[in-house]
């Protein structure tokens, strides 16, 4: 069974940022996870914490966005020119990994290659024998009081993302809390995968089909309301 479409990636974005809740201290992975400041209103009262040391991250930049000239030091932990917000403040390396590791990050966004059952992430090679940079993942998927994953369901050509067990290098295990896809909403429980909500127009038995580890169905499961 081909997988439907589903959420665009701008929309997966908006999904998560209504998981967030004002007062939050949140990272924000590489990729698709950057797109999560955009979909919030300018009084969000979020954190925006980047492991290069800036808490206070705004929005990705991109030129004539009508807030003047890039500043090319004003990056994020992939490289991007960021806004600032208001009272924003800098430091080094060890202090935010300090700030990670210490359990002070409430939720991280984190891009996903494959996701375990059991809650096991892999997000940094596809290759089996290494390679490749593992970077801040392992700490934020380690040390933040939440994981969010933000993935498509599938891979391009049609495999699942969503498994019984990784078959790609592990970033962390047990520590994913919650996967949005373009197909679905799946909390990570003690029991494996539940289905809270489908995309619009996507049935649970699509999803079912699309995901290589059985799916509990939550007893209010709903459409996502986007």
């Amino acid at each position: 069974m081909t997988a439907p479409q589903g959420l665009t990636r701008e929309l997966i974005a908006l999904r998560v940022a209504r998981e967030l809740r004002p007062g939050m201290v949140v990272n924000l992975g590489i990729g698709m996870p950057t797109l999560v400041p955009s979909h919030l209103p300018p009084d969000h009262g979020l954190l925006f914490q980047s492991e290069n040391g800036i808490l206070g991250l705004g929005a990705v930049r991109e030129g004539g966005d009508g807030y003047g000239e890039i500043d090319p030091d004003l990056l994020n932990a992939g490289g991007q020119p960021v806004r600032l917000a208001l009272g924003a403040s800098f430091f080094d390396s060890a202090t935010s990994f300090a700030m990670i590791r210490g359990g002070h990050v409430h939720t991280a966004v984190l891009g996903g290659l494959q996701v375990a059952a059991n809650g096991d992430l892999a997000n940094w090679t596809v290759r089996q024998d290494g390679g490749g940079s593992i970077g801040g993942a392992m700490d934020l998927a380690s040390g933040a009081q939440r994981v969010i994953v933000a993935m498509e369901h599938t891979t391009r050509d049609g495999g699942s993302r969503l498994l019984e067990r990784c078959t790609y290098p592990l970033t962390a295990q047990a520590c994913v809390d919650l996967v949005v896809t373009n197909l679905a909403v799946i909390a990570v429980e003690a029991g494996g995968f539940v289905l809270r909500e489908v995309a619009p127009g996507v049935t649970a038995a699509q999803v079912q089909a699309a995901t290589d580890a059985p799916l509990a169905l939550a007893p209010d499961l709903r459409e996502m309301a986007l």
